[in-house]
């Protein structure tokens, strides 16, 4: 990952590829934000009044490049627009701070080292500026730059190599802390999207679940994996019913943190459909390009155990990954055959791409044994949330309106949109199904809450729950903004990690 350092040093002197830094939209034109002003001295004043001229106007994302005056160090100056300029004794917004951060970085792709001059008041400003910069130095090249006919590798541009943040203090004990922080979760975020992003045929359950393996045995945390024997001798039906049908077999992954003076208990549960065409009920033309992603909520549920982890929190976190590859052939699972589950309870399958609520199913129940304080499910769940919220807002349900709440607020304050949906009782009457327990499916309309309601149905008597339905903002096909990527993003990570951290802290609301 993309090397971060903290330095006091001058901006003018400071030696570096680029110098970044921060433009805001003001009322007549461009302002240059605090930070720069060893930038702006060396242009006599008038850096705003050259952005201005270039046609910079100091909105969000923009970036302006223009060489550098003498004395500077770096050759290049990058400024990077921040949005409006804040109202008076306020500060700029942490995730606009982030997105800067994110867009200088990728703009600077295939530089050696950037030195940023962005706005620093606080320590949370030094972690927004630092998660953005690492965020957006993101590259997936593992399959790209192969040999060409004359032997000559063609490879693309890597990632900025390195990022220094002036004015943040080396010395500082919370600037310090703010930096380790996000170096691990932005090194987790970028290790999901990189999961995301490995084709299909590389990342089957087994292959998941071996990244889990290894990465467990490295960090010290527990791990066990259920193979498709295990599976079949536990009765997970739902998982199994799903997997049946291909030729890679599925796996139930539980991957657990403990803290000794832990108090609390969460379970995170991750749909990981490594590759999904929609099973007997095959998807049409144009929507399996992209199913390789429909393993992102275990994706990120992966790293934020992870994460959580590495950050040595107090509080025990177990992930659940329950990893299924959906497929059509003779062995699959039908339109109208009934499965049973985990927890006992009997699903007719009306649709079998409707298939992530049946491995979420088995895996909330077993979470549900262990009796945690809480369960937090991430899944690539339904179209319907996508139309409902757009691609980069994602849905949350919950059994609990004040759990719902805090995981709303927690999103918002990591820079991940989110919004509070309902779990309306009458929607759940449209999955009763004449020849089992529950159908699979239930009206159309409103299908993102049905499937939440189905869910539901698999969680433990009198434990917290809440759903989350990454199907929007988990894997960008636009142009990358902000520290935003092309491919996966590793939507939901930041979420889960805070949420961690407000258990251990005992500040959940």
């Amino acid at each position: 990952m993309t090397a971060l350092t903290l330095s006091t040093a001058g901006a003018a002197t400071l030696r570096a590829d680029a110098l970044v830094v921060g433009v805001a939209k003001g009322p007549k034109g461009p302002v240059v934000a605090a930070g720069a002003e060893a930038v702006d001295k060396t242009f006599d004043g008038k850096l705003a009044t050259v952005l201005d001229a270039l046609g910079a106007s100091g909105a969000e994302g923009e970036i302006t490049k223009l060489p550098a005056p003498d004395g500077l160090k770096a050759p290049v100056v990058l400024a990077v627009g921040l949005g409006p300029v804040p109202e008076k004794d306020e500060s700029y917004d942490e995730e606009a701070l982030r997105r800067a951060a994110g867009a200088a970085s990728r703009a600077l792709a295939g530089a050696k080292k950037a030195a940023f001059a962005l706005p620093l008041e606080d320590a949370s400003a030094v972690t927004a500026v630092a998660e953005g910069a690492l965020l957006g130095a993101y590259a997936f090249t593992a399959y790209q730059g192969g040999t060409k006919k004359n032997g000559k590798g063609d490879g693309p541009k890597g990632p900025l190599a390195e990022v220094t943040l002036l004015g943040a203090k080396p010395r500082d004990k919370d600037h310090k802390a703010a930096v380790e922080r996000a170096k691990i979760v932005a090194s987790e975020v970028n290790i999901a999207r990189d999961l995301i992003n490995t084709p299909p045929n590389d990342l089957t359950p087994e292959a998941f679940a071996a990244v889990a393996q290894t990465t467990a045995k490295e960090l010290g945390v527990k791990v066990q994996v259920l193979d498709e024997k295990a599976l079949v001798k536990g009765g997970y039906g739902g998982i199994m019913g799903v997997g049946k049908g291909s030729e890679n077999p599925p796996r139930l992954v539980r991957i657990a943190y403990t803290h000794p003076k832990a108090e609390k208990t969460l379970a995170f549960v991750g749909k990981g459909i490594t590759y999904d065409s929609g099973g007997i009920s095959l998807k049409p033309a144009g929507h399996n390009e992209t199913m390789k992603c429909d393993m992102s909520g275990a994706a990120a549920v992966f790293a934020a155990v992870v994460a959580v982890a590495k950050l040595g929190l107090q509080v025990n976190v177990t992930g659940w990954l329950a990893l299924a590859e959906n497929m059509p052939s003779g062995s699959a699972t039908r339109p109208g055959d009934v499965l049973r589950m985990y927890s006992g309870k009997t699903v007719e399958v009306l649709n079998t791409d409707a298939e992530g609520r049946l491995v979420l199913g088995d895996a909330l129940t077993r979470a549900s044994e262990e009796n945690p304080d809480a369960i937090i499910d991430v899944a690539t769940l339904t179209g319907a949330m996508v139309l409902a919220l757009g691609d980069r807002t994602f849905g949350i349900m919950a059994n609990d309106d004040a759990f719902r709440t805090s995981i709303h607020e927690i999103a918002e304050e990591v820079g991940e949109a989110s919004w509070p949906m309902p779990l309306p009782a009458d929607l759940r009457k449209t999955m009763d199904s004449p020849t089992a327990d529950i159908a699979n499916m239930g009206v159309r309309m409103g299908g993102g809450l049905v499937a939440g309601l189905f869910l539901q149905e698999f969680v433990g008597e009198g434990i917290t729950w809440a759903h989350l339905d990454i199907a929007g903002p988990a894997f960008h096909e636009g142009a990358p903004y902000g520290y935003t990527p092309k491919g996966g993003t590793g939507s939901a990570v930041r979420t889960l990690v805070r949420l961690a951290e407000r258990t251990a802290t005992g500040d959940l609301g």
